[in-house]
């Protein structure tokens, strides 16, 4: 389970952050932040894969590695002072809707739906939405949903078909970009504890709906 442990080494890895103290510590890194992970990712992932078979049940493979990509950043530091995963038919980069767990020094952060869509699969998506924009109103609009995430996210065009232009007067999502929920809430008081699964699992549970929607639009 993960402890206060957990949340010590990345508010210390965010003061160190550099190769010699992450090497001086990785025993810390291993024990108490990447095993606690890889366990409550393996304590969820059989719930995932009875609602989607092709989710791969390997909690490594859903693993985002710890070292950041500083190739194009400004940012040289080379450690994420987070634990992420991602859960997908396609895999964690997939481009299909999915689910994702991250948690930091001091809160957690849940979410899902389509965080990457290339053009062609964008004006698909749109164009399902035209076709079917009180199914996802009822999705997003969900008791459940508005309480675990509040609305409905994603970058917003400012461009759209004009034959769709009907429709943004029933939903503005139309001109949406991505199409994701995302949640933050504190991780202290789940520290030892066996509920944090059970919560995570919640989340995902309020966001399978909004999969389905999106999988069904781009199948």
């Amino acid at each position: 389970m993960i402890s206060e442990a957990y949340s010590s080494f990345f508010k210390e890895l965010a003061k160190n952050n550099h190769k010699e103290w992450f090497h001086a510590n990785k025993k810390w890194y291993e024990n108490d932040v990447k095993i606690p992970f890889l366990n409550l990712l393996d304590t969820i992932l059989p719930t995932l894969q009875e609602w989607e078979g092709k989710i791969d049940g390997d909690s490594k493979k859903a693993l985002f590695r710890i070292n950041r990509d500083i190739r194009f950043s400004k940012d040289k530091s080379p450690y994420n002072t987070i634990m992420k995963a991602g859960f997908s038919a396609g895999g964690k980069k997939s481009e299909l809707p999915g689910f994702y767990l991250g948690i930091d020094a001091e809160s957690i952060h849940v979410g899902g739906g389509l965080f990457m869509i290339s053009n062609p699969e964008l004006k698909e998506l749109r164009y399902h939405i035209a076709e079917h924009p009180e199914a996802l109103l009822s999705i997003v609009e969900r008791t459940d949903f508005v309480q675990n995430f509040g609305k409905l996210k994603g970058e917003k065009g400012k461009r759209l078909d004009k034959e769709l232009m009907a429709v943004s007067e029933i939903t503005d999502l139309i001109f949406l970009k991505q199409f994701y929920a995302m949640a933050e809430f504190p991780l202290a008081p789940f520290y030892d504890s066996e509920n944090l699964a059970d919560e995570v699992l919640n989340h995902f549970e309020a966001i399978r709906p909004l999969n389905t929607y999106l999988s069904n639009a781009l199948a």
